[in-house]
Protein backbone atom coordinates (compact mmCIF):
# COMPACT_ATOMS: atom_id res chain seq x y z
CA UNK A 1 0.00 0.00 0.00
CA UNK A 2 1.40 3.13 -0.93
CA UNK A 3 2.43 5.62 1.98
CA UNK A 4 -0.01 8.35 1.20
CA UNK A 5 -3.18 5.66 1.83
CA UNK A 6 -1.99 5.16 5.17
CA UNK A 7 -2.48 8.65 6.13
CA UNK A 8 -5.48 9.61 4.56
CA UNK A 9 -9.24 9.60 4.52
CA UNK A 10 -10.71 8.18 0.96
CA UNK A 11 -13.98 8.19 -0.11
CA UNK A 12 -14.05 7.36 -4.01
CA UNK A 13 -12.22 9.86 -5.97
CA UNK A 14 -12.33 12.01 -2.95
CA UNK A 15 -8.43 12.14 -0.88
CA UNK A 16 -8.36 14.00 2.80
CA UNK A 17 -4.93 14.55 4.57
CA UNK A 18 -5.69 16.13 8.05
CA UNK A 19 -2.68 17.88 9.28
CA UNK A 20 -4.60 19.02 12.59
CA UNK A 21 -7.88 16.84 13.67
CA UNK A 22 -11.06 17.37 13.84
CA UNK A 23 -11.39 18.57 17.40
CA UNK A 24 -9.46 22.22 16.35
CA UNK A 25 -11.69 22.02 12.94
CA UNK A 26 -14.90 22.54 14.72
CA UNK A 27 -13.91 25.61 16.72
CA UNK A 28 -13.03 28.05 13.81
CA UNK A 29 -15.94 30.36 12.84
CA UNK A 30 -14.61 31.28 9.63
CA UNK A 31 -12.27 29.13 6.94
CA UNK A 32 -10.26 29.96 3.93
CA UNK A 33 -11.13 27.20 0.51
CA UNK A 34 -8.60 27.72 -1.88
CA UNK A 35 -7.92 26.14 -4.81
CA UNK A 36 -4.43 24.83 -5.63
CA UNK A 37 -4.46 24.55 -9.56
CA UNK A 38 -3.92 28.13 -10.93
CA UNK A 39 -5.22 30.26 -8.47
CA UNK A 40 -2.17 29.26 -5.67
CA UNK A 41 0.17 27.33 -7.66
CA UNK A 42 0.68 27.97 -11.68
CA UNK A 43 0.41 24.33 -12.39
CA UNK A 44 -1.72 23.02 -15.68
CA UNK A 45 -3.29 20.16 -15.16
CA UNK A 46 -6.07 19.64 -17.29
CA UNK A 47 -4.17 17.97 -19.83
CA UNK A 48 -2.07 14.39 -20.00
CA UNK A 49 1.22 16.16 -20.02
CA UNK A 50 0.40 18.85 -18.03
CA UNK A 51 -0.40 15.83 -15.25
CA UNK A 52 2.64 14.02 -15.56
CA UNK A 53 4.95 17.03 -15.48
CA UNK A 54 3.17 18.23 -12.49
CA UNK A 55 3.51 15.22 -10.85
CA UNK A 56 7.50 14.96 -11.75
CA UNK A 57 7.92 18.48 -11.00
CA UNK A 58 10.10 19.37 -7.79
CA UNK A 59 8.68 21.11 -4.99
CA UNK A 60 11.77 24.10 -5.05
CA UNK A 61 10.23 24.16 -8.56
CA UNK A 62 6.37 24.78 -8.57
CA UNK A 63 5.75 27.87 -8.99
CA UNK A 64 3.25 30.49 -7.58
CA UNK A 65 0.33 32.32 -8.60
CA UNK A 66 2.05 36.08 -8.18
CA UNK A 67 1.44 37.05 -4.94
CA UNK A 68 -0.62 34.39 -3.81
CA UNK A 69 1.97 33.03 -0.86
CA UNK A 70 2.39 36.70 0.30
CA UNK A 71 -1.40 37.38 0.07
CA UNK A 72 -2.27 33.91 2.62
CA UNK A 73 0.84 35.05 4.98
CA UNK A 74 -0.64 38.11 5.20
CA UNK A 75 -4.43 36.70 6.12
CA UNK A 76 -2.79 34.74 8.95
CA UNK A 77 -0.89 37.30 10.07
CA UNK A 78 -4.31 39.85 9.99
CA UNK A 79 -6.27 37.38 12.42
CA UNK A 80 -3.47 36.57 14.62
CA UNK A 81 -3.24 40.58 15.15
CA UNK A 82 -7.13 40.49 15.62
CA UNK A 83 -8.17 37.56 17.38
CA UNK A 84 -4.70 35.98 18.81
CA UNK A 85 -5.31 32.94 16.63
CA UNK A 86 -2.13 31.23 16.10
CA UNK A 87 -4.07 28.83 13.84
CA UNK A 88 -4.64 30.09 10.16
CA UNK A 89 -8.23 28.17 9.46
CA UNK A 90 -7.09 27.24 5.66
CA UNK A 91 -7.80 24.22 3.14
CA UNK A 92 -6.98 23.48 -0.28
CA UNK A 93 -8.60 21.60 -2.70
CA UNK A 94 -6.83 20.65 -5.72
CA UNK A 95 -7.64 18.26 -8.63
CA UNK A 96 -3.71 16.87 -8.54
CA UNK A 97 -3.24 13.08 -7.05
CA UNK A 98 -2.20 11.94 -4.03
CA UNK A 99 0.39 10.60 -4.99
CA UNK A 100 1.84 14.62 -5.19
CA UNK A 101 0.91 14.99 -1.67
CA UNK A 102 4.16 15.12 -0.11
CA UNK A 103 5.35 17.55 -2.55
CA UNK A 104 2.85 19.79 -2.63
CA UNK A 105 2.99 19.97 1.27
CA UNK A 106 6.74 20.75 0.95
CA UNK A 107 6.18 23.53 -1.02
CA UNK A 108 3.63 25.06 0.91
CA UNK A 109 5.85 24.34 3.97
CA UNK A 110 8.99 25.89 2.07
CA UNK A 111 6.22 29.21 1.89
CA UNK A 112 5.40 28.98 5.38
CA UNK A 113 2.15 28.50 4.85
CA UNK A 114 0.08 25.28 7.08
CA UNK A 115 -3.56 24.08 6.17
CA UNK A 116 -5.75 22.34 8.52
CA UNK A 117 -6.19 19.73 5.73
CA UNK A 118 -6.05 19.33 1.74
CA UNK A 119 -8.48 17.71 -0.57
CA UNK A 120 -6.88 15.43 -3.66
CA UNK A 121 -8.69 13.84 -6.34
CA UNK A 122 -7.22 10.35 -7.02
CA UNK A 123 -6.80 10.96 -10.65
CA UNK A 124 -4.44 8.07 -11.27
CA UNK A 125 -7.10 5.76 -11.63
CA UNK A 126 -8.48 7.40 -14.69
CA UNK A 127 -5.38 7.05 -16.90
CA UNK A 128 -6.72 3.86 -18.78
CA UNK A 129 -9.16 3.58 -22.16
CA UNK A 130 -12.98 4.25 -21.37
CA UNK A 131 -11.85 6.80 -18.28
CA UNK A 132 -9.86 9.74 -19.87
CA UNK A 133 -12.56 11.99 -19.86
CA UNK A 134 -12.48 12.12 -16.06
CA UNK A 135 -9.42 13.51 -16.10
CA UNK A 136 -10.48 16.94 -16.75
CA UNK A 137 -14.42 16.76 -15.52
CA UNK A 138 -14.08 18.10 -11.79
CA UNK A 139 -17.57 18.61 -10.86
CA UNK A 140 -18.38 16.30 -8.89
CA UNK A 141 -15.22 15.53 -7.13
CA UNK A 142 -15.16 19.24 -6.03
CA UNK A 143 -18.91 19.53 -4.74
CA UNK A 144 -18.24 16.04 -2.85
CA UNK A 145 -14.95 17.70 -1.50
CA UNK A 146 -16.86 20.77 -0.23
CA UNK A 147 -19.45 18.57 1.05
CA UNK A 148 -17.19 16.43 3.30
CA UNK A 149 -15.42 19.79 4.88
CA UNK A 150 -18.64 20.75 5.28
CA UNK A 151 -19.29 17.95 7.52
CA UNK A 152 -15.97 18.37 9.56
CA UNK A 153 -16.69 21.89 10.55
CA UNK A 154 -19.30 23.94 12.96
CA UNK A 155 -22.72 24.15 11.84
CA UNK A 156 -22.26 27.99 11.97
CA UNK A 157 -18.69 28.76 9.81
CA UNK A 158 -18.74 31.08 7.21
CA UNK A 159 -16.39 30.23 4.36
CA UNK A 160 -14.30 32.14 1.47
CA UNK A 161 -13.83 30.48 -1.94
CA UNK A 162 -11.10 30.90 -4.29
CA UNK A 163 -11.08 28.97 -7.79
CA UNK A 164 -10.26 30.09 -11.00
CA UNK A 165 -12.10 30.07 -14.49
CA UNK A 166 -10.49 27.19 -15.97
CA UNK A 167 -12.50 24.25 -14.24
CA UNK A 168 -16.25 26.19 -13.85
CA UNK A 169 -15.50 26.89 -10.33
CA UNK A 170 -17.96 29.78 -9.64
CA UNK A 171 -20.35 27.39 -10.98
CA UNK A 172 -18.98 24.66 -8.72
CA UNK A 173 -18.66 27.01 -5.32
CA UNK A 174 -22.63 28.58 -6.55
CA UNK A 175 -24.07 25.22 -7.00
CA UNK A 176 -22.45 24.21 -3.19
CA UNK A 177 -24.29 26.97 -1.60
CA UNK A 178 -27.72 25.99 -3.03
CA UNK A 179 -27.26 23.07 -1.77
CA UNK A 180 -26.21 23.38 1.78
CA UNK A 181 -28.95 25.84 1.58
CA UNK A 182 -31.52 23.96 0.11
CA UNK A 183 -32.62 25.99 -2.75
CA UNK A 184 -33.26 23.42 -5.36
CA UNK A 185 -35.14 19.77 -4.80
CA UNK A 186 -33.30 16.98 -5.23
CA UNK A 187 -34.56 16.23 -8.86
CA UNK A 188 -33.15 19.34 -9.63
CA UNK A 189 -29.65 18.44 -8.11
CA UNK A 190 -29.74 15.06 -10.35
CA UNK A 191 -30.54 16.64 -13.09
CA UNK A 192 -28.10 19.70 -12.94
CA UNK A 193 -25.10 17.31 -11.74
CA UNK A 194 -25.52 14.92 -14.78
CA UNK A 195 -26.10 17.86 -16.89
CA UNK A 196 -22.49 18.65 -15.68
CA UNK A 197 -21.35 15.17 -16.43
CA UNK A 198 -20.96 14.19 -12.94
CA UNK A 199 -21.19 10.21 -12.46
CA UNK A 200 -24.08 8.67 -11.13
CA UNK A 201 -22.39 6.95 -8.19
CA UNK A 202 -20.64 10.41 -7.36
CA UNK A 203 -24.54 12.10 -7.79
CA UNK A 204 -25.45 9.62 -4.99
CA UNK A 205 -22.90 10.23 -2.44
CA UNK A 206 -23.08 13.97 -3.18
CA UNK A 207 -27.52 13.67 -2.08
CA UNK A 208 -26.28 11.27 0.84
CA UNK A 209 -24.05 13.86 2.57
CA UNK A 210 -26.94 16.80 1.56
CA UNK A 211 -29.23 14.76 3.74
CA UNK A 212 -26.37 15.13 6.69
CA UNK A 213 -26.08 19.31 6.53
CA UNK A 214 -26.71 21.47 8.72
CA UNK A 215 -29.69 23.67 6.82
CA UNK A 216 -28.02 26.90 6.38
CA UNK A 217 -25.62 28.64 3.26
CA UNK A 218 -22.02 29.21 4.41
CA UNK A 219 -20.25 30.62 2.03
CA UNK A 220 -19.60 34.20 3.10
CA UNK A 221 -17.45 35.20 -0.59
CA UNK A 222 -15.97 33.41 -4.32
CA UNK A 223 -12.63 34.58 -5.67
CA UNK A 224 -12.29 33.54 -9.40
CA UNK A 225 -9.23 33.98 -10.57
CA UNK A 226 -9.43 34.73 -14.69
CA UNK A 227 -6.55 32.22 -15.59
CA UNK A 228 -7.82 31.92 -18.82
CA UNK A 229 -8.90 35.50 -19.66
CA UNK A 230 -12.60 34.48 -19.61
CA UNK A 231 -15.16 37.79 -20.32
CA UNK A 232 -15.49 39.35 -16.89
CA UNK A 233 -19.06 39.84 -17.99
CA UNK A 234 -19.55 36.41 -17.33
CA UNK A 235 -19.13 36.57 -13.90
CA UNK A 236 -22.29 39.25 -13.28
CA UNK A 237 -24.53 36.28 -13.39
CA UNK A 238 -23.74 34.93 -10.05
CA UNK A 239 -24.50 38.10 -8.01
CA UNK A 240 -22.03 40.43 -6.19
CA UNK A 241 -20.85 37.72 -3.72
CA UNK A 242 -18.63 36.33 -6.42
CA UNK A 243 -15.93 38.19 -7.55
CA UNK A 244 -13.76 37.54 -10.88
CA UNK A 245 -10.27 38.90 -10.45
CA UNK A 246 -7.08 39.68 -12.67
CA UNK A 247 -4.52 39.54 -9.92
CA UNK A 248 -3.71 39.00 -6.75
CA UNK A 249 -3.84 42.89 -5.75
CA UNK A 250 -7.25 43.41 -6.54
CA UNK A 251 -7.97 40.34 -3.98
CA UNK A 252 -6.19 42.28 -1.54
CA UNK A 253 -7.81 45.31 -1.97
CA UNK A 254 -10.79 43.57 -1.65
CA UNK A 255 -10.18 41.61 1.65
CA UNK A 256 -8.87 45.13 2.99
CA UNK A 257 -12.42 46.53 1.91
CA UNK A 258 -14.23 44.15 3.92
CA UNK A 259 -11.72 44.01 7.30
CA UNK A 260 -10.15 40.28 6.12
CA UNK A 261 -7.08 42.16 5.69
CA UNK A 262 -4.34 44.36 7.08
CA UNK A 263 -3.34 47.37 5.43
CA UNK A 264 0.35 46.65 5.99
CA UNK A 265 -0.31 42.86 4.20
CA UNK A 266 -1.80 44.78 0.95
CA UNK A 267 1.27 46.81 0.82
CA UNK A 268 3.78 43.20 1.25
CA UNK A 269 1.76 41.76 -1.85
CA UNK A 270 2.55 44.75 -3.92
CA UNK A 271 6.18 44.75 -3.25
CA UNK A 272 6.11 41.13 -4.00
CA UNK A 273 4.42 41.19 -7.13
CA UNK A 274 6.11 44.48 -8.48
CA UNK A 275 9.55 42.82 -7.29
CA UNK A 276 9.37 39.19 -7.79
CA UNK A 277 6.54 38.55 -10.50
CA UNK A 278 7.95 41.60 -13.14
CA UNK A 279 4.51 44.14 -12.43
CA UNK A 280 4.74 47.59 -13.32
CA UNK A 281 3.72 49.87 -9.95
CA UNK A 282 0.94 51.31 -13.03
CA UNK A 283 -0.04 48.00 -13.40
Amino acid sequence: MADWQTRAEIDGDVVFFSYRGKELEKRMSNVFVWDLDKTYLDTKIDSLNGLLQAILERAGKKRNVAGTDTLLRGLAWTIYQKKAEEIFPLYFITASPPQMEDRIFSKLKYDEITPLGAFYKDNLKNLKPGRFWRLTKQVGYKIQALLQLRMRLADDVRQILWGDDSESDAIIYNLYSDICSRRRSTSELREILEALFVHKEQVDRILELQSELPDNDPVERIYINLATDTDLDYYFKFGRRTLATSNTFEVALDLFQTSCLALEAVYAVTEDMISNYGFSPEE
